[in-house]
């Protein structure tokens, strides 16, 4: 886990940097005034938050517990610059910390340490040596992966710890992972005690997932068929629960099959760390020995299921050539007939058999009505589908749903001209692993004999619109190198009235949100990497005199 560590040259007076003219005094939760002599010649920490912050929220918790266990050194302090909007918020957050604080009256001096110390997002922890110097201004992440550990934070301190995760890796166990301080089991969803030694000679998934987060819940059902199919075979799976309240735990862990460490047990952050935990759900495994063999197999028991075990590179190798060869022979009765349905609906409720739509040029719609970024492209795609089907009448769109409940199905395909799989198929959960969705919309192309002809649908009609049709490879090809084509004379950097700090270059951008007209953009654009604005070029000032 890269965290630079940033050696200024320079030192920081913080009686200076901390006061003003009016002020020469931090101040207590209780309001008591203390002066700078207090921190003078310790290591300090600066700490830019807000209570209105959700990440900061979560993180002082962290940073108090640290602060605890690091106070009776008697050289760390911490100052508190907040970043709230009005003084009742300020004395509520401030009131939860233990430290001291920049008095929320001086509005100057607080933007002043924020311009100083160059703070574009918050929580942010600027730590500073004896002399003022900057240890580190990566102090949220130190201390996140480290706690208390990472003190005094400097450059050496952070490179020992470096080296010392690598030597724990190296001699990964089970129990270096799962054992904690004076706990040596795991526990069961009735709360019983399970010994470390039950998990011996096991391949371990250790399921990190939170009950509120939608797709962790869809993962647990399928995560739980697999369980079933594979607890005779030496396997086991450890919740390792990133939930906040202990009621939304246990009635969520009450479902699960498994094993889990218990409630916010302090090692259930350090594992956090350790596997560098970064998407929802992540689920890890574990060798026998110990040793990690994947370090998120999610993908691979949405797509392979019970098939994926043991999860070696060597079984994941051999399915994804088989996986390979059925996409080589995919056809639309493939993908789109089971034993138990074969036809899709019209929204009148017409039943259409699938083998009619076969040699048809067809686009799978992956899509849902609460999705904002659904609801934004669906009047493109529908302008584009009427366009597209008075040049090509076997030409199809087939929405395969992600709502969650009938009645906003029904809702939203009401609106749609073009043909569905019913509410909750079977088939749907199916094609969203074959095709990989993991973001909605996207629009998958499928040739006349059942081949994938473009999987990048959403962003071709974006730039092109109907013009974009059929999507093949060579059609996009010429597509681009007209538009290239068109870009020749447009001046290579513009100014904008609204975004006058830096020049806007012209550049090529995969995908980016037009700050002028707030659409999507694909392709070719005026943008600004600094500060992350860009305008499609028809947004763009000058655009006439360009054509």
């Amino acid at each position: 886990m890269a965290m630079a560590i940033d050696q200024e040259s320079s030192s920081n007076d913080l009686t200076v940097v901390l006061s003003s003219k009016e002020r020469n005094f931090l101040i207590c939760r209780n309001g008591e005034q203390v002066t700078y002599s207090s921190i003078t010649g310790k290591i300090v920490g600066l700490y830019f938050s807000g209570s209105w912050c959700g990440p900061c929220r979560q993180f002082t918790p962290k940073l108090v517990e640290a602060y605890e266990s690091l106070y009776p050194k008697g050289d760390f302090e911490i100052v508190f610059i907040s970043s709230d909007k009005d003084d009742e918020s300020f004395n509520e957050y401030f009131g939860k910390m233990s430290w001291l604080a920049v008095p929320f009256s001086d509005a100057e001096a607080r933007k002043n340490l924020k311009q100083l110390f160059k703070v574009r997002a918050i929580p942010h922890l600027v730590i500073l040596d004896g002399t003022g110097k900057v240890l580190s201004n990566e102090g949220v992440k130190l201390i996140k992966h480290f706690g208390p550990e990472a003190y005094p934070f400097t450059s050496e301190r952070i490179n020992y710890l470096r080296q010392e995760e690598e030597r724990a890796k190296e001699n990964q166990s089970l129990r270096s992972l799962l054992v904690y301080g004076s706990r040596d089991f795991l526990i069961s969803n009735e709360e019983n005690k399970i010994s470390m030694s039950e998990l011996e000679g096991k391949t371990v998934c250790l399921y990190f997932g939170t009950s509120t987060h939608r797709g962790c819940k869809n993962f647990t059902l399928k995560l739980a068929e697999v369980y079933e199919k594979l607890k005779g075979k030496n396997f086991e799976i450890v919740l390792i629960s990133l939930d906040e309240k202990y009621e939304d735990f246990k009635e969520s862990f009450e479902a699960m099959p498994w094993l889990a460490l218990p409630f916010k047990d302090k090692n259930c952050e350090r594992l956090i760390q350790y596997f560098e935990h970064k998407l929802l759900p992540q689920l890890v495994v574990l060798s026998p020995d110990g040793k990690t063999l994947q370090q998120n197999a999610v993908k691979f028991v949405e797509e392979y299921g019970d098939e994926a075990f043991p999860f070696t590179q060597e079984k994941l190798a051999t399915l994804a050539n088989l996986k390979k060869k059925k996409l080589e022979a995919q056809t639309l009765e493939s993908i789109l007939v089971t034993a138990d349905q074969d036809f899709v609906i019209s929204n009148g409720g017409l039943k259409v058999p699938v083998h009619k739509l076969v040699g048809n040029n067809i686009v799978l719609y992956f899509a849902a009505s609460w999705s904002l970024p659904c609801r934004e492209f669906l009047p493109k795609l529908i302008t584009a589908y009427h366009e597209i089907k008075k040049k090509d009448g076997t030409f199809e769109v087939i929405f395969i749903s992600s709502d969650q409940d009938e009645p906003s199905f029904n809702n939203i395909f009401s609106s749609m001209p073009w043909l569905a799989l019913p509410f909750d198929d079977e088939r749907r959960s199916f094609l969203s692993r074959r095709f990989n969705i993991v973001g909605i919309p996207v629009a998958i192309a499928i040739s006349p004999n059942g081949s994938t002809v473009n999987t990048q649908v959403r962003q071709l009609l974006e730039t092109h619109s109907a013009g974009a049709y059929p999507f093949t490879e060579e059609h996009i090809k010429k597509l681009q190198q007209q538009l290239d084509k068109n870009t020749t004379g447009w001046p290579k950097k513009d100014t904008n009235e609204i975004h006058n700090e830096h020049e806007l270059a012209l550049i090529h951008q995969q995908v980016y949100l037009c700050s002028g007209c707030k659409e999507m953009g694909y392709g070719w654009a005026f943008f600004c990497k600094r500060c992350d604005y860009g305008l499609h070029p028809k947004c763009a000032p000058k655009q006439e005199e360009m054509n």
